[in-house]
């Protein structure tokens, strides 16, 4: 966490936003927030293996919708170093976590391997994998469980904090970067 609050003001520093870079990136940030509060109305963690709803399309669905928040970020700050430095970020932690939490998975639920083979592993199929006998169905209180809409409430914070730092620029308060 006090990474993160590292990471956030070092974004704020190099982040040369424009009002078109900020609506651009909604094309990744919405769909990345609606990812993830769509998978977390689906998954029940440690308790069964969620191949239901966007798990059908993608093994990770959080970590694609946190990938499409955080290089819609990247877009909206107009910076090729947190580009970069997102990328090498997200290939250090999450490949290995999403790999550990394979072998977790692996270890605890019979048909893992026979869904790995049906289902990417971030990237999404285009149709849903089979899922048998599997139902599942969203539910609005495993999502507010989860309280995914802190992703939602974060997006707007950071939106918020860019269009106040391109405002005090515009107004000569603050240098430009």
């Amino acid at each position: 966490m006090p990474l993160g609050f590292v990471f956030a003001a070092v974004f704020l520093w190099l982040a040369r936003p424009t009002w078109q870079t900020m609506l651009a990136s909604l094309l990744l940030v919405a769909p990345g927030v609606w990812l993830r509060g769509y998978a977390a109305g689906y998954v029940r963690k440690n308790t069964e293996l969620t191949r239901t709803g966007p798990y059908a399309h993608t093994r990770n669905p959080l970590y694609m919708g946190s990938m499409l928040i955080a290089f819609g970020f990247a877009g909206a700050a107009g910076s090729w170093v947190i580009l970069i430095t997102l990328a090498a970020l997200f290939a250090a932690i999450y490949w290995p976590t999403i790999r550990g939490e394979e072998t977790y998975l692996r270890e605890q639920f019979a048909g893992f391997d026979a869904y790995a083979r049906a289902v990417p592993r971030l990237f999404p199929r285009w149709s849903p994998a089979a899922t048998d006998d599997v139902a599942g169905a969203f539910s609005s209180k495993l999502y507010l469980h989860h309280r995914e809409y802190n992703a939602g409430v974060g997006a707007a914070a950071i939106y918020a904090a860019l269009a106040i730092k391109l405002v005090l620029q515009q107004r000569g308060i603050i240098p430009t970067v």
